[in-house]
């Protein structure tokens, strides 16, 4: 059963989507760039608590406990959100091929005195009206090409002036094509190849986290169980302890005994109290320790209900049998930290490639072409009629392409000594070798790791079995004890020592089956089948 599921491929998708959708002049695109980003942030309550309330308790198995702690533990969330960086990561890198517009315009009024007669009046009045409009972008292939228009509108009192007012367009493209350094699509796009490998890398380490973090709920969930069976034991004993005491006061009143013998009973008694309320004590903060694993803390209706725990502690009656070799071999190959540190080498590799990328010299051929045209109304002299005119004609003398303007050319930047590039390839280089002295490591650490977690199960399983002979002899002793007391041949001393025994027997059983639950935890967690056992599916 799936418990809980991450959806972080769709995420990216909606994400580049969305990217898509605002591409100017949709509507959208004003709606994302001119709106006011909320910065409240609202948090759900927590969810499916009251799913699991009967009789009003929590009810709660193992698998519906690490459901409600997968959907209501913020730290669970916090993993979660902190992914969506590495997305927002691979959004940037593509903002080097978003095109840019630039628009200008201008108006200025100059008045200046004549200084030749050439001028066409005593004072020169001139109204300078530039429009500008530019497109770049970069394309994948490394392109870098521009296109312009402008249009200056020129009015002027100059008897002089042929045109007036001028219209004056100049349209232009120009490119610049990298021949050795940033030529090609691979080597644009390694920014973006980069961020996807450390998606996945993140994503590797989200797992990671998430199978800390359901281990941290489990042990929670184990320690309010064995906090639970420790209360039982020592209201087991304090009963044991009562029936001593009003035994022997029966027996004192009777004066079978001195009253001098009354004393142990009642110390026994008495300790038997303070262990029975430092339990409880125990048991209360354990339950608070889940409720916040799970959210419960949060929702004020379910907080205060006390909690039913189904799950037994007592471990397997057969001891599994493990192959060694097998489960490290499984690890290594499932193991979400080595995962994502075999992710980080390829992510190293390709900066290796954009380092040395950038240590080749920087050789581009570069083109241009641009259209005059030129419009107005015309002044022939001569006092001939002026012929109207304006902006229509420089537009239309323009795309006329009879006034071209064209050129090739090469340019070439060489580094005479260029030791920023040089230190960042020895960097790149040198954080391959980290990054795979770090896997080697890893590597190694996981093999001892589940090496130890199967000592420790079959340790585990043997303390088990040994501290159930131990509480049955325990037992026998007791009921040895009280026989021996009934029939006069012993003190009430070894009776209340024997039930002391008793106690402390059944206590190390509880604490030696939570133990072999822990342990199998560690083991699961260790070689990687966590999330798989506990029907967690991370996509």
């Amino acid at each position: 059963m799936r418990l809980f599921r991450f959806l972080i491929i769709p995420a990216i998708a909606a994400t580049l989507f969305a990217q898509n959708e605002t591409f100017f002049p949709r509507p959208e695109y004003f709606r994302v760039h001119f709106r006011t980003t909320p910065t409240r942030v609202e948090l759900q309550p927590p969810v499916r608590l009251n799913d699991f309330v009967v009789d009003g308790k929590l009810e709660l198995s193992l698998k519906n406990f690490l459901g409600l702690a997968m959907a209501n533990n913020p730290d669970i969330t916090i993993q979660k959100v902190s992914v969506e960086r590495q997305v927002n990561a691979i959004l940037r890198t593509f903002g080097v091929f978003d095109p840019f517009l630039q628009a200008s315009f201008n108006s200025t009024r100059q008045q200046t005195p004549a200084n030749t007669v050439l001028s066409g009046a005593a004072t020169l009045n001139q109204l300078n009206q530039p429009f500008a409009l530019t497109v770049n972008q970069t394309l994948e292939t490394g392109t870098q090409y521009t296109v312009g228009y402008q249009n200056t509108k020129l009015s002027s009192n100059s008897s002089y002036a042929i045109y007036n007012p001028s219209h004056s367009s100049n349209l232009t493209f120009g490119f610049a094509q990298p021949l050795i350094r940033g030529r090609g699509a691979y080597i644009t796009r390694l920014p973006i190849t980069i961020a996807r490998s450390n998606l996945r890398a993140s994503q590797y380490s989200l797992e990671d986290q998430i199978i800390q973090l359901v281990t941290s709920a489990e042990l929670a969930y184990w320690a309010v169980v064995e906090a639970r069976e420790n209360v039982r034991v020592q209201e087991k004993s304090l009963e044991l302890a009562d029936v001593a005491l009003k035994r022997s006061k029966r027996e004192l009143e009777l004066g079978a005994i001195s009253s001098l013998e009354i004393f142990q009973p009642e110390a026994n008694y008495a300790n038997a109290q303070i262990f029975l309320t430092q339990a409880r004590y125990s048991l209360q903060q354990a339950e608070n320790s889940l409720r916040r694993q799970m959210g419960a803390d949060l929702d004020p209706q379910v907080r205060n209900l006390a909690l039913v725990l189904t799950e037994s502690p007592a471990p397997p009656v057969t001891a599994p049998n493990y192959d060694k070799e097998k489960l490290v071999e499984q690890a290594l190959a499932r193991r979400p930290d080595l995962r994502a540190q075999g992710e980080a080498m390829v992510g190293d590799d390709l900066s290796i490639r954009l380092a040395d990328n950038s240590m080749r010299p920087d050789l581009s051929v570069t083109g241009q072409y641009g259209a005059f045209g030129q419009g107005g109304t015309y002044f022939p002299g001569n006092g001939l009629t002026p012929v109207p005119g304006g902006f229509g004609d420089a537009f239309s003398q323009l795309f006329g392409f009879g006034f071209p303007t064209y050129g090739f050319g090469l340019r070439l930047r060489l580094p005479i000594k260029d030791r920023t590039s040089a230190a960042n390839l020895a960097d790149a280089v040198l954080t391959k070798r980290l990054d795979a002295l770090r896997q080697k490591s890893i590597m190694q650490n996981v093999r001892l790791q589940v090496l130890q977690a199967i000592s420790q199960v079959e340790n585990s399983q043997a303390s088990v079995d040994l501290t159930k002979i131990a509480r049955d002899l325990a037992q026998k002793r007791v009921d040895a004890e009280q026989k021996r007391y009934e029939l006069g041949t012993t003190t009430i001393f070894f009776v209340l020592a024997a039930e002391t025994d008793l106690t402390t027997a059944e206590s190390n059983l509880v604490r030696e089956s939570i133990n072999y639950k822990r342990n199998l935890l560690q083991l699961s967690q260790r070689s990687g089948d966590l999330l798989d056992e506990r029907g967690i599916k991370i996509q």
